[in-house]
Order: C-alpha cells, then sequence, then structure tokens
C-alpha cells in the first residue's frame, strides 16, 4: 500500500485546561487535493501548526511522507511547504534575495535560482524581484509568502486560508498555479472559509469541529449525502404563505422566498400550487442542488464553535 502523505494518528493538543484536538486521525493521500474545513475554533490551525513542527502534540503522531515530525523533522519539513494565513515577512529584503536565501535553508543552492525564477513568473513577480517587502502591496507580499513556501520544491503544500482579504487577480493567479502543482503530482492541503473554492479544487474533504473530526469522504459522497434541493420563487400577492410551505422555508426575504425540498417527498409542481392557492402569483423560479456551503453549515451549525 503507498505511503500517504501526511498520516496524523490520535492526536490530542492541550493549552491549559482547552483541550484544542481530541484524538483526530485520518490520512492524506499523495497526490490528492484535500479540503481541511471547519469553523473558527474548530483546531485546524493548531493541527497544521503541528505538522509544520510549529508547536507539539500532547500526544499521539504525525508523519509527512514516512517522516515523524518530532524524531524525524528535518526529512519532515524537507518534504513541506506551508503558506501560513498571516503576513510574516522580513521587510528589508529584496524579493529574490528573500527567496535565495529561504531557499538555503534547505540546503538548496544556485539549481533552485532557475526554479526561483520559475516562481516568479508564474505568481506574476517578475517585476518585484528588486523591491524590499515593506515596498509590496498586501497581495504581493501574499504572493512573495507563497514562493517562499515552495521555493524548496516540497512534495506536500499546506495553504491556509491562501485567499483571505486577497483580490480576484490574486486568487485567480494561485488557483491556476495550484492546479498546476497538482496535475504535476503534489499534494495539496488546503483550508478555506470560501468553501466554493473547496468545493471547486478539493477530491476529498475533511470538516473538524470543537476538536474532533466530524466528517471525512470524497467530496462527491459528501454533496450526495442528502438528497434534497432547493427552490427559490420570487411571488406576488398577499395573504399567508400555506404552514406546509411555510415549514420548509429555509430563507423568507420579503417577496422572495428559498424552499428546501426533500427529494421523493417534495414535488415542486404540488409546492407551487398550494402557494397559488393561498392566492400568490409566481413570478419567477429558480432550482438548485445543494452545495458544498449547505451541507458544512447542516454538519456544524447545531455546536458551531466560537468566533
Amino acid at each position: 500500500m503507498t505511503q500517504p502523505a501526511v498520516s496524523i494518528r490520535d492526536i490530542h493538543k492541550r493549552f491549559g485546561d482547552f483541550e484544542a484536538l481530541k484524538g483526530v486521525s485520518f490520512d492524506i493521500q499523495r497526490g490528492e487535493f484535500f479540503g481541511l474545513l471547519g469553523p473558527n475554533g474548530a483546531g485546524k490551525s493548531t493541527l497544521i501548526s503541528i505538522i509544520a513542527g510549529l508547536c507539539r502534540a500532547t500526544s499521539g503522531n504525525i508523519a509527512v511522507l514516512g517522516h515523524d515530525v518530532v524524531t524525524d523533522y528535518r526529512a519532515a519539513r524537507r518534504s513541506l511547504g506551508v503558506v501560513p494565513q498571516e503576513l510574516v515577512y522580513d521587510p528589508f529584503f529584496p524579493v529574490e534575495d528573500l527567496l535565495r536565501l529561504q531557499a538555503g535553508y534547505y540546503g538548496c543552492g544556485r539549481d533552485y535560482w532557475p526554479w526561483i525564477d520559475e516562481l516568479l513568473e508564474a505568481l506574476e513577480l517578475d517585476d518585484k524581484r528588486d523591491a524590499s517587502m515593506r515596498q509590496l502591496s498586501g497581495g504581493m507580499k501574499r504572493r512573495v509568502l507563497i514562493a517562499q513556501a515552495l521555493v524548496h520544491k516540497p512534495d506536500v503544500v499546506i495553504l491556509d486560508e491562501p485567499t483571505a482579504g486577497v483580490d480576484v487577480e490574486l486568487r485567480r493567479t494561485l488557483w491556476r498555479f495550484t492546479r498546476r502543482l497538482y496535475e504535476e503530482g503534489h499534494t495539496i492541503v488546503l483550508t478555506t472559509h470560501y468553501l466554493e473554492e473547496a468545493e471547486e479544487l478539493c477530491d476529498r474533504i475533511a470538516i473538524l469541529n470543537h476538536g474532533e473530526l466530524r466528517v471525512l469522504e470524497e467530496k462527491r459522497a459528501l454533496l450526495d449525502r442528502h438528497p434534497f434541493r432547493f427552490l427559490k420563487l420570487r411571488l406576488e400577492g398577499r395573504g399567508r404563505l400555506p404552514d406546509d410551505v411555510r415549514a420548509l422555508a429555509e430563507n423568507i426575504n420579503g417577496k422572495e422566498i428559498e424552499l428546501r425540498l426533500e427529494q421523493g417527498r417534495h414535488n415542486i409542481s404540488d409546492v407551487i400550487e398550494s402557494i397559488r392557492a393561498a392566492g400568490f402569483r409566481v413570478q419567477d423560479v429558480r432550482t438548485r442542488e445543494p452545495s458544498l456551503e449547505d451541507i458544512f453549515v447542516e454538519l456544524t451549525a447545531d455546536e458551531e464553535a466560537p468566533a
């Protein structure tokens, strides 16, 4: 059996009396685009910090490509690249020098300089190579952080909220380059609150909540686990919606309503006929299948973690 890219076994992490992770276990397979999702406070960043060696688990163990992150930390770090949430950088070095210095930390010499040039071009930083970090915009700083994480050509890349607060142009540049890395065989681990990104990109998804693994499934299986669809209507008229229709409502905003219909149980034509019988005229009808966001909310809303 192929060795996992990341193997996580019974990880517990306590900060005083607070238990941030409560026995989390799962594998991330080589070459997959993996989504690590969860509400604020779920334990995602703590888990990433343990994988990256920024903090130690209270108990349990993690290996990156078979290298234990504690006992074989040099090989584990060499196999891993992490793009952090925070903009942490040296403000004085020019971008190109900063990347060459970063490569040197991993023992990567001049033979990696062509790869640095390729990163600068792919991330649209080529005209910024001689600029210091303090001269760059927030979006450009984010691109440099991505280049820093990739400068030693790691097999496993962790993107921790990489598009938080960035513009559309950077988001498109990042995902275009990330897809390229994925197609070349790199393992990509993504955490994001933009669930449409995870739905678009990821093969398999884990959802953490309150330090526990709530679900781990293939994306398609996760999307198919709830057999319902949404019906959005714009109405005209006065009166009260029938109680059986109101019981299906996910959202009512003036004359616009969104209903959740269980497949095989609720018929669209019967629902519309009931609304018409109550004196309303249907001006517009739209349907949509459940999104990852709908399922995420359903899985976590009953125990939402604090922000």
